[in-house]
């Protein structure tokens, strides 16, 4: 029983970091526009982005990370949080936080990112750091 949750869980990480590469939210160009928030607003309903675009990422995120994903929002056009759900396991964190970074890449090209990954305790765990200048991805593990 527990090699069938691992492998579906395998299987459902390796598809979300597929859509994840190949894929970008959208083509439009970053939108300077505010989004509103709720003012009555709990967690589940915070702004996924603080830009059309980035409103529009976060939620492509949710939408294809199939239960992965508790919550993704995008800020400043340059940061990606999201809460992992429990399903996702501690050896695909990585992989996971590369494919994030490229369909971010994809979607705000020309510039340094940053990925924050945090367990479902909303407790930090990995940091990723995107390089425009190198193209490299430098990942820091919380303490």
């Amino acid at each position: 029983m527990n090699f069938l949750r691992y492998a579906r869980t395998t299987i459902v990480a390796i598809a979300l970091m597929l859509v994840l590469t190949f894929t970008t939210a959208c083509g439009s160009p970053q939108s300077s526009s505010p989004v509103k928030l709720n003012q009555s607003s709990n967690y589940s309903q915070i702004a996924r982005g603080n830009s059309a675009t980035g409103q529009d990422f976060g939620n492509w995120v949710m939408q294809t990370s199939k239960g992965l994903i508790k919550d993704a929002y995008v800020r400043d056009g340059n940061k990606l949080g999201v809460v992992i759900s429990s399903q996702v396991l501690p050896t695909d964190v990585k992989s996971l936080t590369q494919s994030l970074t490229q369909g971010f890449r994809n979607t705000f090209p020309n510039q340094d990112l940053t990925v924050l990954i945090y367990a479902p305790d909303k407790k930090l765990i990995l940091t990723a750091r995107y390089d425009y200048q190198s193209k490299q991805i430098d990942y820091q593990q919380a303490s």
